[in-house]
């Protein structure tokens, strides 16, 4: 490995800036597919989980329903942090804790209804261990029965939304794979939910709950 990078373009800082906002056309036209990708998540048809599962929290045994916390949404990734992982008992695998390091403060998401929490195979002891360790926050839950096989994360890593309505749960969104490198961001987790941002200027469904934006927006510490 050397230190000298290869012969790169430079232009004074005029050339600089309108190479920038040429670039910028290009950089706001992703933003709106963006959005409309977000928009077309909304539109997903939705299954309804018909099995119950138990996990294990910091108090106990509790249901799928019981994860959502009282809020509409949840948001559950699948996270390796388990006897035959890399690392263990010291750490999850590597990918799982640096998604883990970038997971925003979740009062956010409760501002919005959604309710973020962490899942995996390790007992409660050496889950809080393990996040006392690192530093991390999120609720993380021990998974007792096949909730990672039947929801696609048995094998790899990946991210699940669901609703709830009254007392049925609903599967919502899936990512995995490179679908998880833009998790960790407010924006990012709710725009893979069925009810988005819940700001005014969504496409979304007739009767979705929304807000302007700006307006609920709030220190972690203030809601």
């Amino acid at each position: 490995m050397t230190d000298t990078l290869p012969a790169h373009p430079v232009v004074d800082a005029a050339e600089w800036d309108a190479a920038r906002r040429a670039l910028l056309v290009q950089e706001k036209e992703l933003t709106r597919a963006r959005d409309a990708m977000a928009a077309r998540r909304r539109r997903m048809p939705w299954t309804p989980v018909e099995r119950e599962y138990a996990f294990d929290g910091p108090d106990g045994r509790v249901s799928l329903p019981d994860l959502f916390d009282g809020r509409r949404q949840l948001i559950v990734y699948r996270a390796f942090l388990e006897p035959g992982v890399h690392g263990w008992p010291d750490h999850a695998c590597r990918g799982c804790s640096l998604v883990a390091d970038q997971v925003a403060h979740v009062a956010h998401l409760h501002a919005r209804d959604t309710t973020l929490v962490f899942a995996s195979r390790a007992p409660q002891p050496d889950i809080a261990r393990v996040k006392e360790r690192m530093g991390w926050t999120m609720p993380w839950f021990t998974m007792t029965d096949g909730f990672d096989a039947d929801f696609g994360v048995d094998q790899w890593h990946g991210t699940n939304a669901f609703l709830r309505d009254g007392d049925r749960v609903y599967r919502t969104y899936f990512v995995d794979n490179r679908g998880d490198e833009a998790m960790g961001g407010t924006w990012s987790y709710l725009d893979i939910t069925a009810l988005g941002r819940q700001e005014s200027w969504e496409d979304s469904p007739e009767g979705y709950p929304q807000s302007p934006p700006y307006a609920w927006w709030n220190w972690h510490d203030a809601y």
